[in-house]
């Protein structure tokens, strides 16, 4: 019988190196699967500072269609403006509470709105609670509490 190759075993002093890299690689993999988590929570919440800034000023400057979109289709209902947005003007909105996720894709923002009607000058101010879901099907945050009530 020709041999071509000896095997020989693995010298003893290599084997804990093997099982020092096998632990590491272990740990690394274990320590990107965790950080895919943080990866997802961060971007949930850039969204929702994004959301609900255009939010904020689409309601400001009046552009009432833009904030009207963005309510969740089940609020809307192909529903028309509503008409007391009929010659409304914002003359303040400030957040009381800034926007905090609350589980995984629910988050709540308070808001005090000061307005008036353009025909009365009477100026009004309300305290707007707004729910925000995570609509995973079009990856963006929808308001699901509806437009603040306006008098």
């Amino acid at each position: 019988m020709i041999t071509l190759f000896k095997v020989t075993p693995m010298p003893t002093q290599t084997r804990p190196a093997l099982r020092t890299w096998s632990s590491l690689l272990s740990i690394l993999i274990l320590l990107s699967l965790a950080g895919c988590g943080a990866v997802k929570k961060d971007k949930l919440a850039v969204g929702l500072q994004s959301a609900t800034n255009a939010y904020q000023s689409a309601l400001r400057w009046g552009y009432y269609e833009t904030a009207y979109g963005f309510l969740h289709p089940d609020a809307r209902q192909d529903k028309p403006l509503p008409k007391v947005l009929e010659g409304l003007r914002l003359t303040g909105y400030d957040v009381v509470q800034p926007p905090t996720i609350q589980g995984e894709e629910t988050a709540t923002q308070i808001v005090m709105i000061e307005y008036l009607h353009e025909d009365r000058q009477i100026v009004k101010q309300i305290t707007d609670r707004q729910l925000w879901r995570w609509d995973e099907s079009v990856q963006a945050w929808r308001l699901h509490s509806g437009l603040p009530k306006f008098e």
